[in-house]
């Protein structure tokens, strides 16, 4: 499987553990989404740590969550239902992880949909941010 580098912004296939079912004690996603990346940072040894967001079809409770427009979802190759990102809650790991998934009907060694456009990714990351700085986010630390 090919890994591309995390970078902001790169949606990617993972097996997203919401913070619900980490709170009931699961240790595994129950599905595989599409997650943005919204921070990759480097530590001293060269380890690589992301945060990713996650993509779904349900209408969020979080006020905050963007909605994928039509043509963000086109461009990244996503169905045509309406999707949103919810910036309340993230997962974090280190990169790569066991919990990345291949795309298989893109190209079977990327777990890479693509780049948000950098419009709506800069408005993405702004509510993250606001949401982090708040104390008002859940974040998901995940495990090998």
């Amino acid at each position: 499987m090919s890994f591309p580098t995390p970078e902001p912004g790169l949606v990617i296939r993972y097996s997203y553990l919401w913070a619900r079912e980490h709170d009931e004690g699961r240790e595994e996603g129950v599905k595989d989404r599409p997650c943005a990346i919204v921070l990759a940072t480097a530590d001293q040894d060269g380890k690589t740590q992301v945060v990713v967001v996650p993509v779904t079809h349900s209408p969020p409770e979080d006020p905050a969550a963007l909605e994928l427009p039509p043509a963000v979802k086109r461009l990244l190759g996503l169905d045509a239902e309406r999707s949103w990102v919810v910036v309340s809650e993230s997962n974090a790991f280190d990169w790569p992880g066991p919990d990345l998934r291949r795309v298989g009907d893109r190209d079977n060694s990327s777990v890479a949909y693509g780049f948000l456009p950098p419009r709506f990714f800069a408005e993405l990351h702004r509510r993250f941010v606001l949401l982090e700085s708040a104390a008002r986010s859940r974040r998901v630390p995940r495990t090998e």
